[in-house]
């Protein structure tokens, strides 16, 4: 009877511990997206050394006096399974950064542990830092030194090609041959497609008149020919280019709509 009733006590004990690991867990772990930029920099997964986010820090808040746009610069160690894009946007947004009406924000957002990264822009800078501009900018110059374990150099040379990208200075990238290959294919295939769409239509079109004209139902006398049939098709396409330190920074309203690029490395 009390060997019984210990048991139960012990299995109640085990679960009611395993019910408080999980509430911990889920409290320790808040949602990034919840997170209050109060800096340009913020380095959570404290890969920059102090004099490191000075130097960024400085650099993004004269950018900001002489231009009025915000770049902020926020890392995590981790994305505890949540979604870059859907976590950056969310922090961007939530706090307004750029200026209200002009929506001149941009964020770099970093994940350390998962090797993701994303560029998200502010609606009044997507005209200057499009999506594919953006991609350029993390492939070529964060990315490569990520690769080596050099977050700053990455992070530092990132945040000058936005800057230089805002003031119409970056250069956008020539396509490659692969691509300039792939858009001449496409090109040339295009007016045979055009000349057959034409020809089927003109047999149609002959067709109709010589029935108008001579009341020719066609072959057998039946009214359903193979031109009476109907096919429609459609095409469309998407491309999306789908990281703390003192104060000195305060969100100005500045609103995203979801432009901007991601990567990892």
């Amino acid at each position: 009877m009390i060997q019984n009733i210990l048991k139960r006590l012990l299995i109640l004990l085990i679960l009611l511990s395993a019910v408080t690991i999980t509430v911990y867990t889920q409290d320790t772990e808040k949602s990034h997206a919840q997170s209050k930029v109060r800096a340009y920099v913020t380095d959570e997964a404290a890969v920059l050394s102090s004099s490191e986010i000075s130097s960024l820090e400085t650099k993004l808040a004269d950018f900001e006096k002489e231009t009025s746009n915000q770049v902020v610069v926020y890392i995590v160690s981790s994305l505890n399974g949540e979604s870059l894009e859907e976590t950056s946007f969310e922090i961007a947004e939530k706090n307004g950064i750029g200026q209200k009406g002009k929506n001149n924000g941009v964020l770099l957002f970093i994940a350390i542990n998962d090797r993701k990264l994303r560029i998200e822009v502010g609606y009044g800078l997507e005209g200057a830092l499009p999506d594919a501009l953006s991609n350029q900018i993390i492939r070529k110059e964060i990315t490569p030194s990520f690769k080596q374990g050099n977050y700053y150099a990455g992070i530092n040379a990132g945040v000058d090609a936005i800057i230089k990208a805002t003031k119409g200075e970056y250069v956008q990238e020539k396509k490659t041959s692969e691509d300039n290959k792939s858009i001449g294919i496409g090109f040339c295939g295009l007016p045979i497609l055009v000349i057959v769409i034409f020809f089927f239509f003109g047999i149609f079109f002959i067709i109709s008149i010589i029935r108008r004209l001579f009341g020719w139902t066609g072959i057998g006398g039946s009214n359903r020919g193979w031109w009476n049939s109907g096919s429609g098709s459609s095409w469309g396409s998407g491309s999306g280019w789908s990281s703390g330190s003192g104060g000195g920074f305060s969100g100005g309203g500045g609103s995203f709509g979801g432009g901007g690029s991601s990567g990892s490395w």
